[in-house]
């Protein structure tokens, strides 16, 4: 599987709880926070329903 480096660029405040809580489960928990994660199914769904508030790269 490939890795992602998903960076947290808007705050959440004002946002839905459940965009929140998807924040959360990607491990972004606060401002320019980066996380490495694999490139599963999961994890993209994620990615595309906070893809506003994210930049993400793909790890080589």
């Amino acid at each position: 599987m490939t890795k992602i480096k998903i960076t947290q660029v808007k705050s959440v405040i004002d946002r839905s709880e459940r965009q929140k809580r998807t924040m959360e489960a990607l491990g972004l928990k606060k401002m320019n926070a980066t996380v490495e994660v694999e490139a599963t199914p999961q994890i993209l769904g994620m990615v595309t329903k906070v893809n506003h508030l994210v930049k993400v790269e793909e790890v080589a």
